[in-house]
């Protein structure tokens, strides 16, 4: 990847979208780039859209991405990779969570998980499918998903590995610290193992 890009990350309330968004934003300031960040937490609490835009590079002056230049799409939920389609173009990377979370109009029935979401999008970017929860569970933490996505993205982006490890040891409290680092490890070994850069 180049040395500035533009990455989306997108899912719905409580899965550590932010999060994911605060730990790779303090990386690529560690490796010495600048970057710009926006969020909009929707209605995060009650399992609505959250999406965070964060840009990269020399110098850059706005954390808005414009339609279609999405390198790197993070996304935590299937079917909200669709929404933000719009954003990507035929180089995107997208390093998806292969999980599930029906929103409140399928949940009570009144809706249908659409078919063929996975299809389309392959039809369309690139896409590294992750099974963030079960990898998860193997080191302990089910809600250390997000982190096993940020180590699936990390082999795409400019910066090297012990970044993010820095950045994790200073930045997250030492409770979750050792299960989000091996949560990062399985993240990294799938992407790398399924053909990252």
């Amino acid at each position: 990847m180049k040395t500035s890009g533009n990455i989306l990350f997108c899912g719905v309330g409580g899965q550590g979208n932010l999060l994911a968004s605060e730990i790779t934003a303090y990386a690529l300031l560690a490796a010495g780039m600048d970057v710009k960040k926006s969020e909009v937490h929707g209605m995060a609490q009650r399992g609505g859209s959250v999406v965070a835009q964060l840009r990269f590079g020399d110098k850059v002056y706005s954390p808005m991405i414009e339609p279609g230049t999405a390198d790197v799409v993070v996304s935590f939920e299937l079917m909200e990779t669709l929404r933000y389609l719009p954003f990507m173009n035929d180089k995107t990377q997208v390093v998806l969570s292969s999980h599930k979370i029906p929103p409140p109009a399928v949940a009570t029935g009144k809706m249908s998980y659409p078919e063929g979401v996975m299809a389309k999008l392959q039809s369309k970017v690139s896409v590294l499918p992750v099974d963030g929860f079960a990898l998860a569970q193997e080191v302990g933490e089910v809600r250390a998903a997000n982190v096993v996505l940020v180590g699936a993205m990390s082999v795409f982006l400019p910066i090297g590995e012990e970044v993010f490890l820095q950045v994790m040891n200073e930045k997250l409290p030492p409770k979750i610290l050792d299960v989000n680092l091996k949560a990062f490890a399985k993240g990294r070994e799938v992407a790398l193992g399924k053909g990252g850069q």
